[in-house]
């Protein structure tokens, strides 16, 4: 577990994706930029990614039931207002279990709809009747799930989703578009507080 402390009550619980844990460049970016909105930030690693950072070998994800699991178990720990998401897998895995939790809201980072170039495998049963508040932030060109692909899904109205301009599916733009993964991190960051601070 790690904390990046904000000053206000409410607390963000981030997971991370499947290919790289709570350290990474892009949650330790988003960890230090939403805590100056006033938010408590904890990350924490899945199992499979502990065992990895211990051995330095590579290892496939944890079923989803243990990565629930998982998550649930870190939930018990935090008192106060909460909000649960995480990156990619992390963001997927905090909406499969948001309603059953006390979650007051969920952010994912980059949703994987359905993995890249396998559009019918879809990961959105869960999300066509979710009730609590959720906020998606996607890259345009988000190979697990892109405008045109996602504009005709069946999602529940309490998912908002923004989009990033030009965005892969860490949110990062090419040159060509005049926006830089900083411009799109800065306001993914942005979006996120005031989401936050509305729940």
């Amino acid at each position: 577990m790690r904390i990046t402390n904000g000053k206000g009550e409410k607390t963000l619980l981030l997971a991370h994706g499947a290919g790289a844990g709570m350290n990474s460049e892009f949650l330790n970016a988003f960890a230090e930029g939403i805590s100056k909105g006033g938010i408590r930030v904890i990350r924490f690693n899945f199992p499979y990614m502990k065992i990895m950072m211990e051995t330095g070998k590579r290892r496939p994800p944890n079923s989803a039931k243990l990565l629930m699991d998982a998550f649930k178990d870190e939930i018990r720990s935090i008192n106060g207002p909460l909000i649960i998401g995480g990156k990619s897998m992390g963001g997927r895995i905090a909406s499969m279990i948001a309603d059953d939790s006390p979650a007051c809201g969920v952010l994912c980072f980059g949703y994987p709809f359905h993995p890249p170039g396998k559009p019918e495998k879809l990961r959105t049963a869960h999300l066509e009747h979710i009730i609590t508040p959720t906020l998606i932030l996607q890259g345009e060109r988000d190979p697990f799930g892109k405008p045109y692909e996602v504009e005709n899904y069946i999602l529940s109205s309490n998912i908002r989703i923004h989009w990033l301009p030009d965005g892969d599916h860490g949110l990062k733009p090419r040159k060509a578009s005049g926006k830089t993964q900083l411009d799109n991190w800065q306001e993914s960051i942005s979006k996120s507080i005031e989401f936050i601070q509305r729940q």
